[in-house]
């Protein structure tokens, strides 16, 4: 935080005077509302420097003290922040409506991506039309069955990558395989192309442009704590986020241009892919949606559906690796249900408990979006007998509530024993792991991801044995994680794959 105290220094002199009339006027006013206890503000940052280089840690170190419900004030706005999953249910379930609406990030606003964002629109006309396309034309349960082929291809090209590495005797970086794959699984279903493959000079720079633009996104942004600021941009962040959105969107735009100036085949000779269907409705007018909003829908869909499944990936690795007896339980379910030589294909997952529990146990300790995306209060609700006031951003610690000690037995400890015989899942109605969200703006994603993850990882474990480059013994590997929008390693996973 130390660059952020530095900026704060600077524009002190220009919000000073602005704060305290407010603070005083406040003072005076009569307020009957009983808000959620937290730290005491100062004056003027209020509890900014309470958030730390790691605010999901802070922040769950402070509800020890406040409690799962509480407010903070970050600079002129009013945080409350959720860090038990009965909070949780309460307003993702009970208030889930008055709840629907976003805090949108000053860096959102680039390019005027917010008004095009299924992520940050408000819940009115033009996002239940992105949602709708997303659930009919991308992650319907039908549109998926039809696309299986598409993911083990797909993870077959991961498979023969890996193969030569292991030849070779070279290290995979894993996060980098996992997100190829993923971008040419969501490339194929939308364009019908592999955008990279896992050499390319174009897979290393789709990433850059990923992992550039969700640390601008977590950074501390003084224009989002002190709003009069947004003009100014102080710190540079909308400037560069819009250079990472100028890319994709040119990526995108590039797409569509070509898609547009090419013969279609008569749907009897040719399946559509999503791209065929976004254009069909937006020429039809069928949903509130134009050409140009298209884009930004793809952005969207290509940031989170990438750089998360593959962290998430490379985390379970990860935490297998440094677990080797969770890894041999996970390879002989492998071996027993599939069987050596065997391809893993989705249809088998089901049958397959531990490597389920294995996934599922990753995203309690380490959920890709530790306070999912800020939602805000559309007028005072009540919540657990405090009142959570009007337009206050409202942040769901779920890295939090997957380390409750109420909840799960040695929280930090690496158990996926913990979910085998358990009905929890992660689809949003139970409340102790909600990685994905819930309610009406859960991550619409979510169906693939809970396809894709398990599918990847089983292939890679039941394939090869893997080590640590370096043979790093297990006790030593490096667990740090790297704050921003998105919870990922802050050191790459290399492992030596060994032929089974």
């Amino acid at each position: 935080m130390d660059y952020l105290s530095f900026l704060l220094c600077l524009v002190m002199a220009l919000v000073a005077m602005h704060c305290l009339l407010s603070m005083a006027r406040k003072g005076k006013e009569s307020n009957p509302r009983r808000l959620p206890p937290g730290p005491s503000p100062l004056p003027i940052v209020g509890n900014l420097f309470s958030l730390g280089s790691k605010p999901h840690v802070s922040l769950t170190e402070l509800a020890k003290t406040y409690g799962p419900l509480m407010i903070l004030q970050l600079g002129w706005v009013p945080t409350v922040i959720i860090s038990s999953a009965a909070v949780a249910k309460e307003a993702l379930q009970k208030n889930d409506l008055s709840f629907s609406n976003r805090t949108v990030l000053d860096a959102v606003c680039a390019h005027d991506h917010h008004q095009n964002s299924i992520a940050f629109l408000p819940a009115a006309s033009r996002w239940r039309s992105f949602r709708k396309i997303c659930n009919s034309h991308v992650f319907s349960t039908s549109r998926l069955d039809a696309s299986q082929r598409l993911r083990r291809n797909k993870v077959k090209d991961l498979l023969s990558y890996v193969e030569k590495c292991s030849k070779d005797g070279v290290a995979v970086d894993v996060g980098e395989v996992a997100f190829v794959t993923s971008l040419n699984l969501l490339s194929n279903t939308f364009f019908s192309v592999d955008l990279a493959d896992f050499s390319s000079e174009s897979a290393r720079q789709f990433k850059e442009i990923v992992r550039g633009l969700l640390e601008e996104l977590g950074k501390p942004n003084v224009a989002d704590y002190f709003p009069l600021l947004r003009k100014m941009d102080p710190q540079g962040i909308r400037q560069r986020i819009g250079v990472h959105f100028q890319k994709m969107i040119n990526i995108f735009n590039s797409m569509i241009h070509q898609r547009l100036q090419r013969t279609r085949l008569s749907t009897s000779l040719q399946a559509q892919d999503v791209l065929d269907a976004l254009l069909d409705i937006s020429h039809d007018k069928t949903e509130d949606i134009e050409q140009s909003h298209i884009p930004h829908l793809l952005l969207d869909l290509f940031v989170a559906g990438t750089d998360t499944t593959s962290s998430t990936l490379e985390w379970a690795m990860a935490e297998l690796l440094r677990n080797p007896d969770k890894m041999k339980l996970a390879q002989a379910e492998l071996q027993e249900i599939i069987g050596k030589g065997n391809p893993l294909e989705e249809p088998d997952i089901v049958r397959l408990p531990y490597l389920q529990a294995v996934v599922k146990e990753t995203l309690r300790l380490h959920p890709a979006v530790p306070f999912l995306v800020p939602r805000k209060a559309d007028s005072d609700v009540s919540l657990s007998g405090f009142t959570v006031p009007k337009n206050a951003q409202v942040l769901v610690n779920v890295w939090a509530i997957g380390k409750d000690p109420e909840i799960w037995h040695n929280p930090n400890s690496f158990q996926p024993e913990r979910f085998l015989g358990s009905e929890c899942d992660v689809k949003g109605r139970d409340f102790e792991l909600i990685p994905f969200g819930a309610g009406r703006r859960i991550c619409p994603g979510l169906p693939l991801a809970i396809r894709m993850i398990p599918l990847m990882l089983g292939s890679l474990i039941h394939e090869f044995n893997w080590e640590v480059e370096g043979q790093t013994p297990p006790e030593k590997m490096d667990m740090e994680e790297r704050f921003g929008f998105a919870l990922v390693r802050a050191q790459h996973l290399r492992a030596i794959p060994l032929r089974l």
